[in-house]
């Protein structure tokens, strides 16, 4: 068979592909067997499933069931939904949003793919456009996702040294550029897979760039306010007509139902909306359905602030302890948890890349995820990016145990 261009980028391997498969792999085997620390899959909390059941119970007495599983979407996506959001973020942030400043996709992955091919490569006049990353480490599902190649540049952080063998990377504006090859800024915050939260000062900054060269800001909000709100730092939520504000239903626990979210100017989401009606027809119905209700009651807010929130914190006190209890006698810190559920570290002077280390957890069944595709666009030669990896903490005690004390046993033996 003959590939197109198309078919051979998108078919050979990818970091995020070779993760995901290594991963469905992993799930397919027994359960007792796996550590899965990998991936970014969020917890099953069961208030959080049952208040789901009851909606969906809701949804087939209602009658509406048929309407969610039987009719096509408009290409923008559920109305009655993107009508309850935007009510809800209006009165939450005193914003004036309306629905069509709203579209929703198949989820975020879904939603970066049309807008980072929507702005950046190869324009009209024969130039190339490029999306800039202002903070790296950054999400490694961003990595491959534009049609072009060479489509991606980031700067290199800052790094601040904590205690208690802690760290934090800064954007580092003083080597931020943007230039004319610069067709938009984008960041996820909080930031997978740091779990940093760049600043409100940081991120006044990046918009106010982001004027002055009449690009987009986009913030990838995923794990951010006001739902999951997996985020523990204060922070403000920040949205102008120059912003485009991504989220998700995934963080909350519906992955499965392939929701994604974006906010942004209406030229924007009229042209999501047309991407959307050639390649999808319409978005996916199931999260929006389910979640039409919760937020026209304010239910929503009980959801993330009584349940999802308080369950990531005890699990973030619980994997602080392993990491305290394992690790804090190597040469090991660990990135300031700002927010979402991942555990970012950094094996200072690792003999081996952090991609080796991956394999040799494999083989005693702990999966992580290693950091090198996260640096995206950033210079091999430059030996932190070789030395972090990403854990979920999203799992249950002893699951987190067995990896804390699985990555100590195999760092010992290396050092």
């Amino acid at each position: 068979m003959k590939l197109s261009n198309f078919g051979i980028k998108f078919t050979r391997q990818s970091g995020i592909g070779q993760l995901m498969k290594d991963l469905g792999n992993a799930n397919a085997k027994s359960k007792n067997t796996i550590c899965m620390l990998g991936g970014g899959n969020p917890a099953g909390i069961p208030q959080a499933q049952t208040l789901f059941k009851r909606e969906m119970e809701l949804l087939m007495e209602s009658g509406e069931f048929q309407s969610m599983l039987g009719l096509y979407d408009g290409p923008s996506g559920e109305l009655a939904f993107r009508e309850a959001l935007s009510k809800y973020l209006n009165q939450e942030f005193n914003w004036s949003i309306e629905p069509e400043n709203i579209s929703l996709t198949n989820g975020s992955q879904n939603s970066f793919f049309y807008l980072f091919n929507l702005l950046a490569g190869e324009m009209p006049d024969g130039s190339k456009k490029k999306i800039l990353f202002p903070l790296a480490p950054e999400y490694v599902g961003y990595a491959d996702a534009g049609l072009s190649d060479d489509m991606f540049k980031s700067v290199q952080p800052k790094i601040e040294l904590h205690g208690d063998n802690q760290f934090k990377y800064r954007v580092d504006f003083e080597n931020l550029s943007v230039d004319d090859d610069t067709a938009a800024i984008c960041l996820s915050r909080p930031t997978n897979p740091t779990g940093n939260v760049v600043s409100d000062i940081e991120l006044e900054e990046l918009a106010r760039l982001a004027k002055q060269y009449q690009i987009p800001l986009i913030v990838d909000n995923a794990y951010g306010q006001p739902f999951p709100n997996v985020i523990h730092s204060q922070t403000n939520l920040h949205w102008d007509e120059n912003t485009i504000l991504c989220m998700s239903l995934s963080k909350l626990g519906l992955p499965g139902a392939r929701t994604g979210i974006v906010i942004a100017n209406k030229k924007v989401t009229e042209a999501m909306s047309a991407l959307s009606g050639i390649i999808t027809l319409a978005p996916n119905s199931v999260g929006a359905a389910l979640m039409t209700r919760l937020i026209e009651t304010g239910d929503i807010k009980c959801l993330t602030n009584d349940i999802i929130k308080p369950h990531y914190l005890d699990r973030l006190e619980v994997a602080l302890n392993l990491f305290n209890k394992y690790l804090c006698n190597l040469p090991v810190r660990l990135h300031k948890p700002e927010g979402a559920f991942f555990m970012w570290l950094w094996i200072d002077g690792l003999p081996i890349t952090s991609n080796k280390l991956y394999e040799r957890l494999k083989q005693r069944d702990v999966f992580v995820i290693p950091g090198e595709e996260f640096f995206i666009g950033i210079d091999d030669n430059w030996k932190h990016k070789s030395e972090c990896i990403r854990i979920n903490y999203a799992q249950n005690n002893d699951t987190l145990e067995q990896g804390f004390k699985a990555i100590a046993s195999e760092l010992k033996e290396l050092f």
